[in-house]
């Protein structure tokens, strides 16, 4: 038993070093994109791309879906592609385990995900209500469980979004810590 932990233990020490090798590889990216005009660029374009999601979702229907492919596909790239710049931008705050942060960052990062949790269970419901509306409809489990994802994809960036919302200017001091050998 005593040997089982002394692996996870070291399993879990690999595991940490390699985080935060990424996380300072991470921090090294886009230095002169790290303001909050930036940012919060970046955090309406995942909002505007997750709304452009939702109508490709409301739009959905199993005939020929030009406007649903077009809709849907736009919206997860432009979504998907800010999501991923504003993640490194947000550093570890965003995508760090909490014992990594200190505890201005950790009790700015539980304020906002409870604040996400909230607004994603608000969500779901609207996805539960849209599929009970439109259950009786042509493609109305399809067309539910479409909206559905959507409204999760939408949930799941909030925190993020919120982040790259609120956070202050970085100092740039912090990163001349940060070695890039």
């Amino acid at each position: 038993m005593s040997e089982e932990r002394g692996r996870l233990a070291a399993y879990w020490d690999r595991q940490q070093e390699r985080l935060d090798e990424m996380e300072r590889k991470r921090a090294l990216r886009l230095p002169s994109w790290r303001t909050r005009k930036r940012r919060r660029a970046l955090s309406v374009l995942v909002v505007a791309g997750d709304l452009i999601l939702i109508a490709g979702a409301a739009m959905f229907q199993s005939k020929p879906p030009a406007v649903f492919v077009v809709c849907w596909f736009g919206g997860a790239v432009i979504a998907g592609g800010a999501q991923y710049l504003l993640r490194i931008l947000t550093g570890k705050m965003s995508g760090g385990f909490s014992l990594r942060l200190d505890e201005r960052e950790r009790e700015w990062r539980h304020r906002v995900t409870y604040v996400s949790y909230q607004i994603l269970v608000v969500l779901m419901l609207v996805a539960v209500l849209y599929g009970l509306i439109i259950s009786g409809t042509e493609d109305g489990g399809a067309r539910g469980a479409m909206m559905g994802c959507a409204l999760l994809v939408t949930g799941t960036t909030l925190s993020t979004v919120i982040l790259g919302w609120s956070l202050p200017d970085d100092d740039p001091e912090d990163f001349e810590e940060v070695n890039p050998a």
